[in-house]
């Protein structure tokens, strides 16, 4: 095939002058230039005076851009290519980004309109919350609608609201969450390097790794996914039944030893309510009796609270 300036066809045995190849492979012609200064791209073939392509270097742009929209840099994407070219495979190393960029929860984002978005938050449109809704990422914008709203999180959306029909404003339920993501992105960073140090240190010891370690650190990622919600939905229930039972404890006056502590609150009940308890117990019994009441009630108030957040997610995740 005769070279071509603009032919942007990637028949095998094509040739190509670097602006048709630019055209081809979408990048620019500075682009490509600069990838062959980095040593990304072989050097053309040089006839007479012009420099020619083929598809090799095609297929050589493209790997590089979809390497590119993985997340690697460069850097790193000269190093796969440079043990691609040494007879090594990029497929396990492919698999295993892959995996990590997968889904991290069973989840499904559901959409939402403008109106049932004002209604849920007691029907009065407000611009503001929902300029800061979309840069924290709990509504994402839908190209060319702008009555409608996709939901990445259904559930985050659902507890939102349930806190703002609570009484909480708008700007603080934001605030909450901005405090609430930097604590959760501080676990999720100690859960990542716990692991790495402690199951995925002997596969990516060397850069790359091997097809086989890639294919078995990919399944391993698979095991560990659901680990670290497990782990820090068991510690979180152990600490809000801690904290939950201190909190009404102190603002109903009990004056008994807290779980887990010594030392004991001491706010006063009422008169009446305590004669009643003792009616009923003793007045040995007291302090048990409250505590069982008062964690029963905790239990209780949980319970209520999951079953209406599992209750609007549903409802948000039909519409649409």
């Amino acid at each position: 095939m005769s070279v071509s300036g603009s032919d942007p066809r990637s028949e095998p045995g094509a040739e190509y002058r670097i602006d048709g190849l630019a055209q081809a492979s979408g990048a620019t012609v500075r682009t490509i230039r600069a990838y062959q200064d980095r040593g990304l791209l072989p050097r053309p073939e040089r006839r007479g005076r012009a420099n020619v392509y083929d598809d090799t270097h095609l297929a050589r742009l493209r790997q590089i851009a979809d390497l590119l929209d993985r997340g690697y840099t460069l850097a790193s994407i000269k190093e796969l290519l440079e043990a691609w070219d040494a007879g090594r495979g990029l497929g396990g190393v492919l698999g295993l980004v892959a995996e990590v960029h997968g889904p991290w929860t069973d989840e499904e984002a559901a959409r939402i309109s403008r109106a049932e978005l004002d209604e849920r938050f007691g029907g009065a449109g407000d611009d503001a919350a929902i300029e800061e809704a979309l840069e924290l990422g709990v509504l994402e914008r839908i190209p060319d609608q702008d009555d409608a709203f996709l939901v990445p999180s259904p559930q985050e959306l659902a507890v939102a609201a349930e806190l703002h029909a609570a009484g909480v404003p708008l700007s603080a339920i934001s605030g909450h969450l901005r405090e609430l993501r930097g604590q959760v992105e501080y676990i999720a960073s100690r859960f990542l390097e716990f692991t790495t140090e402690h199951v995925f240190a002997r596969y990516l010891g060397h850069q790359p790794p091997t097809d086989a370690d890639a294919a078995e650190a990919a399944a391993l990622v698979r095991r560990m996914r659901p680990l670290a919600r497990q782990s820090v939905d068991a510690e979180l229930a152990r600490a809000m039944r801690l904290f939950a039972s201190r909190h009404l404890q102190r603002q109903l006056g009990v004056d008994t030893p807290l779980p887990g502590r010594s030392g004991t609150w001491s706010v006063p009940l009422p008169a009446d309510t305590i004669r009643a308890v003792e009616k009923l117990v003793g007045r040995e019994g007291v302090a048990s009796f409250v505590t069982a009441a008062t964690e029963r009630e905790v239990r209780a108030r949980a319970l209520d609270d999951l079953a209406s957040t599992h209750r609007q997610g549903g409802q948000i995740n039909q519409i649409g």
